[in-house]
């Protein structure tokens, strides 16, 4: 059994004993609390940083043209005896490169995630999130905040943006369209089709949150105008729009960023509209906020180093945006664990009502001396 299994075995057992209710519990609905008006949704551990009660099922399929990576929320147990999800990183450098690099060499992504899940029909419905990655990036790139968020009760969806993503930047192939591309998802929603009708009837598309990185960041900061977007979080970016659904922001800025310096991550906070936070962290750079620099082969080799000594199109370019992965600045480990916290609580405060997190959200100080800054203007 991996940590992660390990960890919500552990969670349900708590959590079920926390309510008085039955191990064996569940199937009739019993163990559900309320959430937002209109969601029933199983209990998650007040510990933002721990996974929840819902192992997580993987798809991917295309929407609207564009590989799509959703992430959902199943059955408990109906992962048992099954293998988790590897995603092979080279589907995401140009074609002519892949031979390039060798199984070898090739860093493992693993995803605490499994394929031909049923849903948790139980629950539900279901709060909605969706990621943008940033340039030279890819679907995946956070793979361990989408399924953090999606085991504490929401469906995620991720894509890879044409003329952003890495494959196209490598080939210097720019000029995305995030706003169309993510408008074309979100419509596809309304009615899932596809791969995506099993979704039906069971997303809660008046609780849609987003989150992006870097240039992901810019490409949600209009969507609070859009019927349902009630929570922005820009990471490593900049602000967000007035938008008439807009109920919450969180922008996180690292101070070390060398890509987009922390001082335009302030200014952005200090132009978007209220309520809003600002979390700060300290000796931490551009990719702090995502899973890149912690992507290793067996001899301890980045993606950079990888696709260098591999002769990749244009690998050297890449490097430029490598950022935040030097040895004695802020570990993988505990950017990852740092984000999930912050992300899931403002996810959760607003997409699941649970008051609670304004609490927990204003102690982050105390809980992370990561944390150098945390402002708040709630009213």
């Amino acid at each position: 059994m991996s940590s992660r299994a390990a960890k919500v075995v552990a969670v349900a057992v708590v959590t079920l004993v926390a309510a008085g209710l039955p191990g064996c519990g569940g199937g009739d609905g019993s163990t559900l609390v309320e959430g937002c008006p209109g969601q029933r949704l199983r209990p998650v551990p007040v510990d933002l940083a721990s996974p929840g009660p819902w192992p997580v099922g993987a798809v991917t399929t295309t929407v609207a043209g564009l590989r799509t990576e959703m992430w959902y929320l199943a059955l408990p147990g109906s992962e048992s005896g099954r293998d988790p999800v590897e995603y092979d990183i080279r589907q995401h450098i140009p074609e002519r490169d892949v031979p390039k690099v060798s199984d070898a060499e090739n860093p493992a992504q693993r995803c605490e995630c499994y394929r031909d899940l049923p849903l948790d029909e139980a629950a539900g419905p279901y709060p909605v999130v969706v990621f943008i990655h940033g340039t030279a990036g890819f679907r995946t790139q956070n793979l361990e905040n989408v399924v953090h968020w999606a085991s504490r009760g929401f469906v995620v969806l991720s894509q890879d943006h044409p003329r952003l993503y890495l494959a196209d930047a490598l080939q210097l192939m720019m000029g995305p369209d995030l706003v169309g591309d993510t408008t074309a998802l979100l419509d596809a929603l309304a009615s899932p089709s596809g791969d995506l009708a099993f979704l039906d009837g069971h997303l809660d598309l008046v609780r849609i949150g987003m989150a992006g990185h870097s240039a992901g960041g810019g490409g949600i900061a209009t969507f609070g105008d859009r019927p349902g977007v009630e929570v922005l979080i820009p990471m490593a970016s900049r602000g967000v729009a007035e938008g008439a659904a807009l109920r919450s922001t969180v922008v996180m800025g690292a101070r070390d960023d060398g890509v987009v310096p922390y001082s335009s991550q302030v200014s952005g906070y200090d132009s978007s509209p209220k309520k809003k936070r600002l979390v700060g962290l300290s000796n931490a750079g551009h990719l702090a906020f995502s899973d890149l620099c912690g992507l290793l082969n067996s001899d301890g080799e980045d993606l950079v180093e990888i696709a260098i000594a591999a002769g990749v199109t244009n690998a050297n370019l890449f490097s430029l945006l490598w950022d935040g992965c030097d040895d004695g600045q802020l570990a993988p480990s505990r950017a990852i664990e740092i984000v999930n916290y912050v992300t899931a609580a403002a996810f959760e405060e607003q997409l699941r009502c649970d008051d609670r997190r304004t609490a927990q959200l204003a102690a982050l100080p105390a809980t992370f001396t990561e944390v150098f800054e945390l402002r708040e203007e709630l009213e």
